[in-house]
């Protein structure tokens, strides 16, 4: 078959006389795939060739297509598997509230499911004392557990307590129920605000095998202290946010105060998103 009649079975859905770039013209062919559910979800779509062949374009209008919608988290490229099209980010509520992580899930409509990895009552960490304003050999509850959404792992979740503001934590079964439900029914403890700081960091070997990645993998790092209404610490965490499945929302408004307009988050306490 000559060349011309070899682009007669091509997908001639460019138009080579447009004046929009090519590699615009395959984005949205691209996108119009994944938004008409042709390509779902975990899918492995055509490699670098198969795209050229198909669209009649150059490999490098294909990478540069790709590279623009897997920059929109669109698409997951593994180097040596190939371009798979990515599941869709699980919201987080960076501001608005403080529910804890099984709330936030169960109101989107997903089924969380804990795994408590390890517990233990232990002298408080170094690293923990100035969070929870303790005297050095306080003893603390730590925490390690593996939260999942709909059976994926999506967050790994340290946390320290006060082991006598709460003992019974030590022995709660927290599969299927929030952390701060069970210290506000169980323990009489309202936590009322938080701190939280997040940062990317690259997940190890551990991380990577429990979170179902690959090491050095991008993860979003939650550190938190949380609060009583009285401005006890009741709780510190380090949460690991899997980087493809995770996005926080933020929501920002203007407050007037001595005549300057400022963009704060929230209006009261820095209350961000809880792992619990």
């Amino acid at each position: 078959m000559d060349k011309a009649g070899d682009m007669q079975n091509r997908d001639r859905s460019i138009d080579f006389e447009s004046n929009i770039p090519y590699y615009i013209q395959l984005i949205d062919l691209l996108k119009g795939k994944i938004n008409s559910g042709e390509w779902r979800p975990g899918d492995q779509i055509l490699s670098e060739p198969e795209l050229c062949d198909k669209f009649g374009v150059s490999r490098t209008v294909v990478r540069q297509a790709l590279r623009e919608i897997e920059l929109e988290g669109l698409v997951v490229r593994r180097k040596g598997k190939g371009t798979f099209i990515a599941e869709a980010k699980i919201n987080e509520s960076l501001a608005q509230k403080l529910t804890g992580f099984y709330h936030d899930m169960v109101e989107r409509g997903l089924t969380p499911i804990t795994q408590v990895l390890s517990r233990s009552v232990t002298k408080v960490p170094s690293k923990v004392l100035e969070y929870l304003a303790l005297p050095p050999d306080t003893d603390v509850i730590e925490l390690y557990r593996l939260r999942s959404v709909n059976n994926e792992p999506i967050v790994l979740v340290t946390s320290y307590l006060p082991y006598n503001l709460c003992p019974q934590v030590a022995e709660a079964d927290f599969t299927y129920q929030s952390l701060y439900e069970f210290l506000e029914r169980e323990c009489g403890l309202l936590i009322s605000h938080g701190r939280r700081y997040i940062e990317a960091v690259l997940a190890n070997e551990d991380e990577a095998g429990l979170l179902q990645v690959e090491a050095g993998a991008p993860l979003l790092q939650l550190n938190s202290v949380s609060f009583l209404d009285d401005g006890t610490p009741i709780e510190y965490y380090e949460a690991l946010h899997r980087g493809d499945r995770s996005r926080f929302e933020v929501e920002l408004v203007r407050v007037r105060e001595l005549g300057e307009i400022r963009e704060t988050i929230g209006s009261g306490p820095l209350d961000l998103p809880s792992s619990n």
